[in-house]
């Protein structure tokens, strides 16, 4: 399978089941999109009637094309066939019962009032809750215990707002470092925030033991006080970009990203990009909005192609950037082209449900921090652990050949298959398919390819 754009003066061609990525010129850009329709001769033929003689061109130079294109095909590294579908499921059932990471609910509550919330203002649709260390200490115990060999463990403390429930979230951490050497494991936490409640404390803990913070921040100010406002309806921006300001700053280095969330209010979020990096953020992801149908803060058709053009804007101002010696990254721009994942990792997709899992405030165990509430989809409990072995297996079972609709997609081995969250909100099944985030998602691979590939050529 192979995929070709044009993008940003390059012309790019994927090899998708080889991985392979070239930048090529017109003529072998042409020649590769009929090579498998067409014959040598009739391929030559078109070539010389269009490009003989243009910018020197000669019948030689189209020949020598040619045969270049065939000597990638008996490399493989084009047209390779697709043979992957076997494997599907294979690392998900090899590992079966095994759990690296837990999202822990520490605080079903918020002090933020935001309308596009998926998670009712940190209710899941249920009661306000804050876990105590006895469900949160059981939960951590639960992670090692089904942890099998692995050493590496992953906290993610979530909410609603984590440091609503913050003393809690401190007495986990140093639970969990007295027992790191015991049990043989390493665990590295993340907290995200809506940074109200940030202090010298929240600073001070998070540099220490936080090996990522993730800030909620939507850019602009009028934009992120649209929605992210308090319960007596007042913008949070003057009040939390002080804080993250001075949390970033003594970092150290550490690792930190700024997560906005963009609407239907501003689909052109370049300009929440500029606004982060004007007040001196660089490590950035700006995340579609996740809403109930109808809300007004969903996307729509007519929002589409204004966000695909604020991504493509958004790869050439980090190309821009680069040459300036201003870098910064942008989470869904990270790709490497020279490795990443495995091959079983690919089509297996994400997790969730399996190696990684969601813990509510009173212990009760969901495939993702998105099904959370959502009562057919609980897991078990962290005390029996996994009990609904039916909805485990569906979840075994989501892979990108699960998915009639991925298999001819050229991005199938960069998204293996998606959200499962989003494929059910949308469709109502979790090997559905979120048409509408596909196209994000590719236009999203498209720039960042397109970005690897103007450093590889070394054009910045």
């Amino acid at each position: 399978m192979v995929h070709q754009y044009k993008l940003n003066g390059y012309n790019i061609v994927l090899d998708i089941c080889s991985g392979s990525v070239h930048a090529v010129d017109d003529v072998a850009y042409d020649i590769i999109s009929v090579f498998e329709t067409k014959n040598k001769e009739d391929i030559i033929a078109d070539m010389r009637a269009k490009y003989l003689n243009m910018d020197g061109i000669t019948e030689k130079d189209i020949e020598e094309c040619y045969q270049q294109v065939v000597d990638l095909k008996e490399s493989g590294k084009l047209f390779v066939k697709d043979s992957f579908e076997p494997m599907a499921g294979q690392l998900k059932r090899k590992t079966a019962g095994v759990v690296k990471a837990l999202c822990i609910h520490i605080a079903h509550t918020c002090n933020l009032n935001c309308s596009y919330c998926f998670a009712s203002q940190g209710k899941y649709h249920g009661e306000r809750a804050l876990m105590s260390f006895e469900v949160g200490k059981q939960a951590l115990d639960f992670l090692v215990e089904n942890s099998g060999n692995r050493r590496n463990l992953e906290v993610d403390f979530f909410g609603g707002e984590p440091l609503m429930n913050f003393d809690v979230v401190k007495q986990m951490v140093a639970y969990a470092r007295s027992i790191e050497k015991e049990k043989g494991k390493n665990f590295r936490f993340t907290l995200t925030t809506n940074g109200m409640l940030i202090d010298d404390d929240v600073i001070d803990f998070a540099n220490r033991e936080m090996s990522n913070v993730v800030l909620s921040l939507d850019g602009r100010k009028e934009v992120h006080d649209r929605f992210r406002v308090d319960y007596a309806g007042k913008g949070s921006w003057d009040k939390i970009v002080p804080k993250f300001q001075k949390l970033v700053e003594s970092r150290g280095g550490k690792d930190y990203y700024m997560r906005g969330t963009f609407t239907h209010a501003n689909p052109d979020f370049l300009k929440d990009i500029e606004t982060m990096l004007d007040l001196g953020f660089n490590e950035l992801s700006m995340e579609p909005v996740v809403c109930a149908s109808g809300d007004s803060g969903e996307l729509t058709n007519e929002d589409l192609p204004i966000v695909l053009e604020q991504y493509e804007k958004l790869a050439e101002l980090m190309l821009k950037r680069e040459k300036e010696g201003k870098p910064f990254t942008f989470y869904h721009y990270m790709i490497d082209l020279s490795g990443g994942p495995c091959i079983y990792k690919r089509i297996s997709g994400c997790g969730s449900g399996t190696e990684y899992m969601a813990v509510t405030p009173w212990g009760d165990l969901y495939p993702c921090h998105q099904f959370v509430g959502d009562e057919k989809f609980k897991l078990g409990d962290i005390w029996k652990g996994v009990d609904n072995l039916d909805i485990q297996n569906e979840f075994l079972e989501c892979n990108v050949y699960a998915r009639e609709e991925c298999k001819d997609c050229w991005a199938k081995l960069y998204c293996s298959g998606g959200c499962a969250a989003n494929a059910y909100h949308a469709t109502g099944s979790v090997k559905g398919v979120y048409e509408y985030g596909c196209k994000l998602f590719r236009k999203r691979m498209e720039c960042a390819i397109m970005v690897a590939v103007a450093k590889a050529l070394g054009d910045v």
